[in-house]
C-alpha cells in the first residue's frame, strides 16, 4: 500500500523549492563579490540569504502541519494546501530578492496555508481526544 503519495510528492516539491532557494545564495554572492562567511555588505545578497533562511524557518511548521492534516483530515486537501504553500514561498522568495517591500503577498499566502494545516490538524486531534472519535 502506498498511502499518502500526494503528500509525499508535495514534501519533495517543498524541499526542492528550498534547494532552489539555496542555489540562489551563491549566485548572489558571485554577483556581489562577497565571499562566505560574510553575510552582509550587499542588499541583494542580504535579501537572498533572508529569503532562503526564512523558508528554512517555516519548513518544520509547514511539514508537520502538512502530514498531520493529511493523516487526521484529508490527504488531497493537505496536498492542495501544500502546493499553495510552495507557490507562496516562491512568490515570497522572488519578491523579497527583488525588493524587501515585495515579500508580503507571498508571505501571507504561505502563512495562511501553514495556519490552516496546523490549526486544522490541531482541531481534529483535539476533537478526537474529547469525543473519543477515531
Amino acid at each position: 500500500m502506498m498511502a499518502h503519495r500526494l503528500v509525499a510528492l508535495v514534501t519533495i516539491l517543498a524541499l526542492l523549492t528550498y534547494f532552489w532557494m539555496s542555489t540562489r545564495v551563491p549566485a548572489a554572492r558571485a554577483k556581489s563579490g562577497i565571499s562566505a562567511p560574510a553575510m552582509t555588505g550587499d542588499p541583494l545578497l542580504e535579501r537572498t540569504i533572508r529569503a532562503h533562511y526564512n523558508t528554512l524557518e517555516w519548513l518544520p511548521m509547514f511539514l508537520a502541519g502538512l502530514w498531520l492534516f493529511a493523516i487526521y483530515w484529508n490527504e488531497q486537501v493537505a496536498a492542495g494546501l501544500g502546493v499553495v504553500w510552495i507557490v507562496g514561498r516562491i512568490m515570497y522568495g522572488l519578491g523579497y530578492v527583488a525588493e524587501a517591500s515585495k515579500r508580503g503577498p507571498g508571505f501571507g499566502v504561505q502563512a495562511l496555508a501553514t495556519a490552516i494545516l496546523l490549526f486544522g490538524a490541531l482541531g481534529k486531534i483535539a476533537y478526537s481526544l474529547v469525543t473519543g472519535a477515531a
